[in-house]
């Protein structure tokens, strides 16, 4: 992995995505990181220290589109947990959700229901649901704007254009959500 300007870049160049991707692997050593261990705020539905939402933002019914990459990413990473058959419809948060444990965490994985520009509205409600902060909320999204086949992850900042980013960091009133990048080629 390489650092810069806040991203961790993890090389990719040149590989199909079932290679590409090893989300459990990834996840579970990004999660072990120091800086990716917000304090806990107290009584909560997970154990303390060890809940997580990933979220794959995307256009529901519209799969093998850029936008919904983040769907498709997420969906490899239930395979790999073991979870790809327990999705349950969650009307609360207007979300397809599964429950997966990863080591110590417990992960809420997120479909959301809703199109990509207003899919805030169900990451932030599974948030509150579960009881997890910002900064405890992954979202797996395209990117345009780095080299193709590369997997980053930025922590916190601007939405950098992209609606669906906009719309969680504005639903959840925080700009300190962690952004996991999968870069597609342009339109």
């Amino acid at each position: 992995m390489t650092s810069r300007g806040g991203v961790w870049a993890v090389n990719g160049v040149n590989m199909p995505p079932s290679s590409l991707l090893r989300p459990e692997l990834w996840l579970s050593r990004a999660m072990s990181r120091r800086v990716l261990e917000p304090d806990c705020p107290g009584k909560r539905w997970l154990c303390p220290r060890c809940g997580r939402q990933v979220a794959g933002l995307g256009n529901p019914g519209l799969p093998g589109t850029r936008h919904s990459v983040g769907m498709a990413v997420l969906g490899q990473l239930a395979r790999r947990l073991g979870v790809a058959d327990s999705w349950t419809r969650d009307r609360r948060c207007v979300a397809d959700l599964a429950l997966a444990p990863l080591g110590d965490a417990q992960l809420v994985l997120l479909r959301p229901r809703l199109l990509m520009n207003v899919n805030g509205r169900s990451v932030a409600q599974a948030a509150k649901l579960f009881g997890l902060t910002a900064e405890e909320v992954y979202l797996i999204h395209d990117e345009l704007d780095k080299p193709l086949g590369k997997l980053a992850l930025k922590l916190g900042g601007s939405a950098r254009g992209h609606n669906g980013v906009r719309s969680c960091i504005s639903c959840l009133n925080s700009s300190l959500v962690r952004q996991l990048l999968y870069l597609v080629p342009g339109p």
